[in-house]
Order: C-alpha cells, then structure tokens, then sequence
C-alpha cells in the first residue's frame, strides 16, 4: 500500500513539473524588433536614417516630452518606473533611447533592454530630477564623470510631490534648472537584472522619497502580460516586457511594413504642430551651453556663415527665439556620441555613493 502512494505521489510530481515547465518557458518568450514595428505602426512614423536605421516618431502634440508628459513614476518591485496612459507606452519608455530632432522632436531609436525607465536621475535637498538618456548611453556612461545632459532637456519637481499621479502640475518651471541642477548630485541606484544581464539604476531611494512625502510607500508588483500593453491596478502592473532579440529566430531582418520618407513627415509635421518648446530655460536664452558647431544660419547671417554666433547678436535679431543647442546640420542631424558628453564645469562632482544631502 505505501509502494502504491508513494507511486501515485511521485506521478502527481511529474505531472506538476510538466504543467509549470510550459508557464515558464512563456514568461521567458523571446520576440524581434518586428514587434515594435507592428505595434507602434498605428501611431506614428517609421523613418529609416543613416546613423539609427529604423527609428520611430510618435504622432503627439506640440510639446511632447518623453518621461515628462501623459504618464508618471511608480514605485515597484524593480524600482521607479515610468507608467504612460499612451496605448504604446509599454515599448519606448522601457527600452531603447530618445533624442530630439531638429524638426520634428523627440525621436525613439528601440533597443533590446527593458528597464523601468532609460533615464538618469540627481537630486538635491528639496528636488528630484530626471533625463531621457540618449543614444550610444548606457547605465556606465550616465552614471559615470563625463555624462551631462543639456539643462534644458531635465524634467524636476518638489521631492514632496514627486509619485503622485498628476505630476505634471507640479514641474518646476525650467527657468529654474541651472541653479538646481548645479546643487544637485547623482542617485546612483544601480541595480542588476540577472534573469537578462540588465544593469538600470532604480531611481530615488525609497526612505529618501517617504521622507520628503510624508508617507509610507507600498511597493507595486511588476507582472509580465502575455501581450502589447500596460495596466497598473491598485498593488501589481501588468506589463509587455518580452526579451527582445533584433532578428527573428530565422534570422533574417526584421523591417516595418511601412516606412515614410522623412521630409514628407516633416512636411506634414510642420502644416500642424510647431517644435516642441517645453524645456526651455533661461540659460538657453542667454547663452549657448555648448559651442554651436552646426547652428543653421538664420536669414541675417547666411552672408557670414563661418562667424561665431555671439550672444549679444541673438537678442537683438531674435528676442523672442530660443536658440537649441541641438539644431544641427540636417545633413548631420544625429552624432553616435551624443554632445552632452562633453564635461561642463559648472556641474558639482558626482556623488559615487548615489546618497545626496539631507
């Protein structure tokens, strides 16, 4: 009798083992780059370009800031991550890279990492804050001693507003991010996937932000839906987040089933919206942060192409405009290492633990 159970027991094993294996072998399914091409079609552009290849522009309004507008950070299992209410959130706020084009604004290059939110992150006393890393970045160049974005391309907010739901009332008007950004350090809250070999830095440190709002924060469970998408319930946030391989398993190379011409998308951008402006400050309007290599002459200067645009000129010619750092050539609109490597001085040193002021 007990040879009998003990038969019975171990085919009830066997059976559990074979129901579970299949469940796994799900949560660790494998797709290509042709499942952003697919899903992100509808609402937007893909565009092929000499320097990213294959590269997304969203059909958004004017002003349009990645990991700035219509969403916000959710404290989870695996950190601060970005939940976007854009049906194609679930893609371009967890993997690849941003960068702005001169034209048409922010572009989405997709990559083969998920992450919470590609973004690097300071803080000072009483602010946190937050930008869209950029292509060729990884968490090692973002976090190390030469990695600064333009000023202009943070987005900051009060420590004691910061997970709320609504924080898009509540950003500091950017005029202000020079004297915050230079009082500020790094959070370096590197974190590693070892299921992926993924390196991401989780964001504020979860005592540092209860401490600023005042309240207990619960964490939210990160759970792998089966299909495109995102939906965050009251404890758990059910997200798209399949390993992503850049070919298909058969090897050839995945292609969007329809790919626009740049200058016709542009076109249609131009009758429109205008270029986003939402993260102009005011150094931007006093002085250039970096060294205009590539500016594009206005009307009044084409007969002087080769002269250093001086400061003084653009308030008198311009008084209304904002000068981008980042209008370049189109001929050479994007660089495989982006201009914010270049040091600035101004910055403070980087605090290599990640633990800002009190």
């Amino acid at each position: 009798m007990k040879t009998k159970i003990k038969f019975i027991s171990i085919l009830l094993m066997l059976s559990i083992g074979i129901w579970i294996t299949p469940q796994k072998a799900s949560a660790q399914r494998s797709v290509s780059f042709q499942v952003f091409y697919d899903e992100l079609s509808p609402y937007g552009n893909w565009v092929d370009t000499p320097n990213y290849g294959y590269v997304w522009m969203p059909n958004v309004d004017a002003g349009f800031t990645p990991y700035a507008t219509n969403g916000y950070w959710v404290f989870t299992d695996e950190g601060w991550t970005w939940v976007s209410n854009y049906p194609w959130g679930w893609a371009p706020f967890h993997y690849g890279r941003w960068y702005t084009d001169v034209t048409y604004g922010p572009v989405w290059i997709p990559g083969n990492e998920w992450g919470p939110g590609w973004v690097t992150w300071r803080r000072s006393d009483d602010y946190y804050g937050w930008a869209a890393m950029e292509p060729g970045v990884s968490i090692s160049i973002a976090y190390g001693s030469g990695y600064y974005p333009r000023h202009n391309h943070w987005t900051i907010m009060n420590g004691k507003n910061f997970g709320r739901k609504d924080i898009n009332n509540y950003y500091i008007n950017s005029s202000n991010n020079t004297t915050i950004i230079n009082n500020s350090t790094v959070i370096n809250n590197t974190r590693v996937d070892k299921v992926h070999n993924v390196k991401y830095n989780a964001g504020p440190y979860k005592a540092d932000v209860e401490k600023h709002a005042g309240e207990k924060i619960t964490p939210v469970a990160i759970k792998e839906s089966n299909k495109p998408g995102q939906n965050l319930t009251k404890d758990q946030l059910q997200i798209y987040k399949p390993q992503v391989l850049k070919n298909n398993s058969t090897g050839t190379q995945p292609t969007p089933s329809k790919v626009a011409n740049y200058k016709d998308v542009r076109s249609s951008v131009q009758k429109t919206t205008k270029t986003p402006t939402q993260k102009v400050n005011q150094e931007t309007k006093q002085k250039p942060l970096q060294t205009q290599k590539n500016v594009q002459p206005t009307k009044q200067q084409q007969s002087q192409p080769k002269q250093t645009v001086q400061p003084t000129i653009l308030k008198q010619s311009q008084p209304r405009q904002t000068v981008q750092p980042s209008k370049q050539k189109q001929s050479q609109p994007k660089q495989t290492v982006p201009p914010s490597m270049q040091k600035q001085s101004q910055f403070k040193q980087v605090n290599p633990s990640g633990k800002g002021k009190k």
